[in-house]
């Protein structure tokens, strides 16, 4: 091998590695290319010992290899700040980053069950064929109401949580198979459909509302946004752009790492409500006050933090963001 011609080959990719190694922050595209060089570099590393062995060379490329890998896994100190930095740039980045995604699935959920409750009022035997006139009868007296009082609330609230946080994750953990997503999802709204059509017809639509409005609104929209981000995880190894499959899924991939962690803080936000708000005494309008608030609260959070930190430069990365933090501690 001519060593001066392989210098002379790859001799940008060492500057740029060795700069990239030498920066205080760096945003989410250069925490992938810094990665993406050290890869590359340690293959030159291993070609140089293997055919043109030249030992000032290979002390070289070590330094710069050592320099970069602990330029991206420093020592890393979790504090307040970095929790803090999540929760006000990453997670609302990423949100805002994937918007138009979850805005057209939500949308899309609401439709199907509107349709659907509409058309099941019209066709009342598709329910008596799922359901006894005697379970229809326990439902509307008993169960539905029942379910959100049968437990101790704290307990309730926990196992709220658990369930609702697993179908998100579910969500976003198969959604590089696509059609999963979509069944997760329809299951659900047309679960509600289904109570809701049984509800109305035994003249409890309000009731039906009542109860599932305050908790609902902000629960139901963290599915969503779970299963646009599956879905977005799907289409980006279908229509990968510019990027190879794998570089593609593996972006993406870390927005969804972002957006799942954030997610398990707004499920247990709507698992405190279903549990202490949705079956207290308030008034109906009170509790339904508190579910628009949280959604309410939820939108704003997205649109003006998120807005704000993706203008920021920040890109709801979960590896660029680990990368930054360590960046940050390091001395």
């Amino acid at each position: 091998m001519d060593l001066d011609a392989y210098v002379l080959t790859h001799s940008a990719d060492w500057r740029r590695l060795d700069e990239l190694a030498g920066r205080r922050r760096l945003s989410g595209a250069e925490s992938d290319e810094l990665v993406e060089l050290y890869q590359r570099v340690a293959t030159h590393l291993s070609v140089v010992r293997t055919s043109a062995p030249d030992a000032g060379l290979i002390a070289h490329l070590s330094s710069l290899l050592a320099r970069a890998r602990n330029r991206a896994a420093g020592t890393h100190v979790t504090t307040w700040r970095n929790v803090a930095a999540f929760f006000t740039e990453r997670f609302p980045a990423a949100l805002y980053r994937q918007r138009w995604w979850w805005l057209g699935v939500l949308a899309a959920n609401v439709v199907v069950t509107a349709v659907m409750l509409l058309w099941l009022l019209q066709h009342p035997s598709v329910e008596q064929s799922m359901m006894s006139p005697a379970e229809i009868e326990d439902l509307v007296n008993e169960d539905f109401e029942g379910y959100y009082s049968e437990f101790a609330a704290s307990h309730f609230a926990a196992q709220v949580w658990i369930n609702n946080a697993f179908v998100a994750a579910l969500c976003v953990a198969l959604g590089v198979l696509g059609f999963p997503v979509v069944y997760l999802l329809f299951s659900n709204v047309a679960r509600i459909a289904i109570i809701g059509s049984i509800m109305h017809r035994a003249g409890h639509g309000g009731h039906f509302w009542g109860l599932i409005l305050p908790h609902g609104l902000l629960e139901l929209t963290a599915v969503f946004v779970a299963g646009a981000v599956g879905l977005r995880l799907f289409w980006s190894w279908v229509e990968p752009g510019e990027l190879t499959r794998s570089q593609s899924m593996a972006r993406e991939g870390r927005t969804a790492g972002t957006v799942v962690l954030g997610l398990v803080v707004v499920l247990l936000v709507s698992g405190v409500i279903e549990a202490f708000v949705t079956p207290s005494g308030l008034p109906t309008w009170a509790r339904i006050g508190i579910g628009l608030l949280a959604e309410a609260l939820f939108f704003a959070y997205v649109f003006i933090l998120g807005r704000g930190a993706v203008r920021r430069g920040h890109t709801g990365d979960l590896h660029a963001s680990l990368l930054e933090d360590r960046a940050a501690t390091q001395v």
